[in-house]
């Protein structure tokens, strides 16, 4: 300093270069944070999941699939022209039903008239050519299981012959009715970016002790792009649906899928950093990165084109960060403007300039009031950040 001072140098200029040695220790320092605070985290080692029992593909019948009682179905029984045998029952937990006279019969997994015939043999003991009457007067509710690239994978309880319901709170309405393959993915939010509407597949358990289940696969991809007919099955009780992952998904299938009622209408994704409007956005299913920026209120003037992070977390809890350039004009699932998913999160960092002026800002600190980076900048003769 005793060298500066003499050689000439006015006190400012000193200042000057002192504070910007700081604040280039400053900078090296937060970058190293930042980069520490983007490193990818090490993945462990993939689990090893138990093989599951395969299932043959079966095409789908023509035949209408014949109702089968369990517990919960409300049945009225009735002897013709004869009285005192009249019996309104519920199927119980452990699938039987509790008649006059007979007591207590085995009615799980029975159709309606396999279910008669088991009645009327049973009165054949006591009366002489009975002719029972059994109706079902209200079914039980639907119990699906829906796993694979849905919104919310799990198991539903779905009401049977409901009216049908309004969308509200994000979800997807129903029609009403006896609930059908279209309506349970629906109800389980709707099929994800990745998944694949080619591959729908749908396996029904046997009602044969030690039969193994049925499975069918159908394609509603093509029917949406080509036009035509696939069938939308109706859903019964102890049903599976599983939605499988695209394996390499082109622009054509995920604007398509996007499009339909099969995908959820929007998206909520978070847009931090140098955007005008930073938050939670909604967005439509499969938009690309660009409209979640565009939707936040766009770039502010201190964020960088150069630096977009898109952090994301897989199925298995595992998290992601790419880098990436903005450029709204790039095509859809390209490397800087890939579709969103939800709960997607995008980091717009900062340009230089606004990271030498948070730098100066924080050398200049204990100096505030009398001294800031602006009116070191203007000393330098450099244009301030807004400027």
């Amino acid at each position: 300093m005793l060298f500066i001072l003499r050689s000439g140098l006015s006190a400012g200029i000193a200042a000057v270069w002192m504070l910007t040695l700081s604040l280039t220790w400053s900078g090296s320092v937060r970058a190293e944070e930042r980069r520490n605070w983007l490193k990818v985290p090490s993945r462990p080692a993939p689990t090893a999941l138990p093989k599951t029992r395969s299932v043959s593909v079966s095409p789908f019948p023509e035949t209408s699939y014949r109702y089968r009682l369990g517990p919960g179905d409300k049945l009225v029984m009735s002897v013709f022209k004869i009285d005192g045998y009249e019996a309104s029952v519920q199927v119980l937990s452990d699938g039987t039903i509790n008649l006059p006279r007979l007591g207590t019969m085995d009615v799980w997994g029975l159709t309606m008239d396999e279910a008669r015939q088991r009645i009327t043999d049973g009165y054949q003991q006591i009366l002489r050519r009975p002719i029972v009457y059994l109706d079902l007067v209200e079914q039980r509710p639907v119990r699906v299981t829906v796993t694979g690239q849905v919104g919310r994978p799990g198991v539903f309880t779905l009401p049977v012959n409901s009216p049908g319901s309004i969308p509200k709170d994000g979800e997807l309405g129903s029609g009403g009715g006896w609930p059908t393959m279209v309506d349970v993915i629906q109800r389980a939010g709707g099929v994800s970016a990745m998944g694949d509407l080619s591959r729908l597949e749908l396996l029904r358990p046997s009602h044969q002790r030690g039969a193994s289940a049925k499975r069918y696969v159908f394609d509603y991809l093509t029917v949406l792009k080509q036009g035509g007919f696939a069938p939308n099955p109706l859903i019964y009780d102890g049903d599976s649906i599983r939605v499988l992952k695209a394996d390499a998904p082109i622009n054509a299938d995920l604007i398509t899928t996007a499009s339909s009622n099969f995908a959820p209408s929007t998206i909520a994704v978070k847009v931090i950093g140098e955007v005008v409007l930073p938050g939670l956005v909604e967005i439509p299913s499969n938009a690309p990165l660009s409209q979640a920026i565009l939707a936040s209120g766009g770039l502010s003037n201190r964020a960088s084109v150069s630096r977009v992070d898109l952090i994301r977390m897989d199925g298995e809890g595992r998290t992601t960060i790419k880098q990436m350039s903005y450029k709204p004009g790039s095509e859809l699932s390209s490397t800087n403007n890939p579709p969103l998913r939800s709960g997607d999160v995008v980091v717009v960092d900062r340009n230089v300039l606004a990271k030498f002026s948070d730098g100066m800002n924080l050398a200049l600190e204990p100096l505030d009031p009398i001294v800031d980076a602006a009116s070191v900048l203007r000393i330098l003769g450099l244009p301030g950040v807004g400027n």
